[in-house]
């Protein structure tokens, strides 16, 4: 292997419920400007990317912080009873429980990246028994201090946080602000996990060094 630690987005990666938040912001968006996001939109400006940014685009306007969180939590909360209602679907990636045990048995360090709040990774960590696998302390979210993917910082943290350099990182991402940032932050290796249908594109970013659409595709 080329690599020391594995850091993973969450949303998309190792759970893919992506076409869940695609499903809530486009509730959300009519909620807020009268029409939904269109497919060009959530790729650029909603998959990755935090919440307060999300409906600052949405409203062509940066809000005060607490209407912001309000108006966040609204389509949080939507989302999550979506998963709630979806519990046959609501699983980590297939493959992914095997890689982990494989990371754990190898000492190999790893943790999480996520543009997800604290909400809803509290409700990540119960459903899917996080702690059974993550060190949560080392796990890296929108606390609203780090600047969003595309920029760095996220990754750059995460990596500090294995003790690590980020070359010596490998990163799991599904978006493409995600795949920007790592690349931003030196990652040594980045793989895509995205749909089947999306792997021509992402095939051609020169950062992304393989695609796979789950990790029963990832060679380990």
């Amino acid at each position: 292997m080329n690599y020391k630690g594995v850091i993973f987005d969450f949303n998309g990666t190792l759970f893919y419920d992506t076409p869940k938040h695609i499903e809530a912001w486009r509730d959300y968006s009519k909620r807020l400007r009268g029409v939904a996001f269109s497919d060009e939109e959530m790729e650029l400006y909603m998959l990755g990317h935090t919440n307060e940014d999300i409906i600052t685009y949405a409203l062509g306007k940066k809000l005060d912080k607490k209407l912001a969180l309000q108006l966040a939590q609204e389509k949080e909360a939507l989302y999550r009873q979506m998963c709630l209602n979806d519990m046959e679907n609501t699983k980590l990636a297939n493959g992914a429980v095997d890689f982990l045990k494989y990371l754990k048995q190898n000492n190999i360090p790893f943790t999480i990246a996520t543009a997800s709040d604290k909400t809803n990774l509290d409700f990540f960590i119960e459903i899917f028994e996080l702690k059974n696998w993550f060190d949560l302390s080392k796990i890296v979210y929108d606390d609203g201090k780090l600047p969003n993917k595309p920029e760095p910082d996220i990754y750059l943290c995460a990596a500090a946080n294995l003790g690590l350099e980020p070359k010596d990182c490998l990163v799991f991402e599904d978006a493409l602000a995600g795949i920007e940032a790592a690349r931003r932050a030196g990652i040594g290796e980045i793989v895509a996990v995205v749909p089947q249908s999306k792997f021509e594109q992402f095939e051609k970013l020169g950062c992304v060094s393989s695609v796979i659409s789950d990790f029963t595709q990832f060679n380990y």
